[in-house]
């Protein structure tokens, strides 16, 4: 296979197809949706055998437990990613809405459209889930998409890609709206991210090292973020109750997630009132303790933390403990240390949570709440593509709106400018 060749076909074909769905009316976009989630149920079997031998590969390749989990399709989840297509096909569609037209004194009207990015490269690793997702979203929003999952899951992900181009046929859609790169190959993904007379914007879904890939090498916009080392700072005024459950729900409820706590801010005149107790619970978590010089004074079995801990996103249950002297100290601690993810301040002081609201630089800032809620779904948006911590374009968690632009509109009835 000549991999330039092929994929510049993809991205031919892609184009095409993205020009129809950006002017496909809503209900059609949404029998797509729901057709293809009639084939993935009827298909269950199919794509379990399929799915069987990529796990068969993994394990003679060495793959850990946890990818092993991630990789594994069953009838339960099976039926999520259905149900999720479902879920998405329920969502409002932000296609063509239009806002903010106003007369103008010249006696135009000027607003603004929501229109669709165009073509959007996917490239994600491990979760075959990953591909029913980001078709749904790049379809409900009149994109056309292409995808390329990781070399351990191409039966999978392949199984799928024609449970989805059987939908879209059904629904009379073009097939290519919906394109899974069908090579392992790595050049593939070198190509996708430099066609930029194809695709639009590239959206990676995966570990470190491969966004930084993506970021460095493409020649396209990319949606992304690189770490999640989110932040929660306990003020002085805090509810010393409310703090606790927060601070352990923000570490403990998933270590492996982008927007768990990877460090905790303390106030220094409340540090001995509540770090004695934290860190009670977090040991019966398991959870290894790092902190600076005052915390380890407080916490006898504190490992000391080095200025890396304070970087890290441990994905682990590992948590840096850091105690500031206030408010000041603790948005300037994450603004200079944090990944502009997610970070929330527990208090009582609405002038304080204000402060913290409008000076943190973080894509999600929050007051009295665990971050992880840093989530499309718990923001109301139905999905989520993945989380944005750029400043342009999206920001935060990406579903729908994220995936289209503004256009400007004018309105006239012969008007000509004087």
């Amino acid at each position: 296979m000549n991999i330039k060749e092929y994929m510049n076909g993809l991205g031919e074909q892609a184009r095409r197809a993205g020009r129809e769905i950006s002017r496909t009316e809503t209900a059609k976009k949404n029998a797509a949706l729901l057709k293809i989630a009639e084939t993935i149920e009827r298909n269950a079997g199919k794509l379990i055998a399929e799915n069987a031998k990529d796990l068969t590969a993994g394990k003679a390749n060495g793959l850990d437990a946890a990818m092993l989990d991630r990789l594994a399709l069953t009838l339960k989840s099976i039926a999520t990613m259905a149900e999720g297509l479902r879920q998405v096909a329920a969502l409002p569609d932000p296609v063509g809405e239009i806002t903010g037209l106003s007369y103008q004194p010249s006696g135009i009207q000027v607003g603004q459209m929501r229109v669709p990015l165009g073509v959007i490269g996917i490239i994600y690793e491990s979760r075959p889930n990953v591909t029913v997702d980001a078709a749904a979203l790049c379809l409900k929003s009149g994109n056309a998409c292409i995808l390329r999952g990781g070399s351990e899951a191409i039966h999978s992900n392949q199984a799928i890609a024609g449970c989805i181009s059987q939908g879209l046929t059904d629904a009379g859609l073009p097939v290519e709206a919906v394109q899974i790169v069908a090579t392992a190959d790595r050049q593939a993904v070198g190509e996708l991210i430099t066609m930029s007379q194809y695709v639009d914007v590239i959206v990676p879904r995966g570990g470190k090292s491969l966004i930084e890939r993506i970021s460095k090498e493409a020649s396209i916009p990319v949606i992304k973020h690189l770490d999640g080392i989110c932040h929660v700072y306990i003020d002085d005024s805090a509810d010393l109750d409310k703090a606790v459950t927060i601070a352990m729900n923000a570490k403990t409820h998933r270590y492996g997630v982008c927007n768990a706590m990877e460090t905790l801010l303390v106030a220094e005149s409340i540090a001995a009132k509540i770090l004695p107790v934290l860190a009670g619970q977090y040991v019966n978590k398991g959870v290894e303790l790092r902190g600076c010089s005052k915390t380890c004074t407080l916490i006898p079995d504190c490992k000391r933390a080095k200025e890396d801990d304070w970087r890290t996103e441990y994905l682990a249950p590992i948590l840096s403990i850091k105690i500031v002297s206030g408010l000041t100290e603790a948005i300037e601690h994450i603004n200079f240390y944090g990944s502009l993810h997610t970070d929330t301040i527990v208090t009582e002081d609405y002038t304080k949570a204000r402060q913290f609201l409008r000076e943190v630089d973080s894509s999600s800032v929050m007051v009295n709440a665990s971050t992880r809620f840093a989530d499309g779904f718990e923001y109301g948006l139905g999905a989520e593509i993945g989380i944005s911590t750029d400043k342009l374009h999206a920001r935060g968690p990406v579903g729908l709106t994220g995936l289209t632009s503004l256009k400007f509109i004018v309105l006239g009835d012969g008007h000509i400018r004087q």
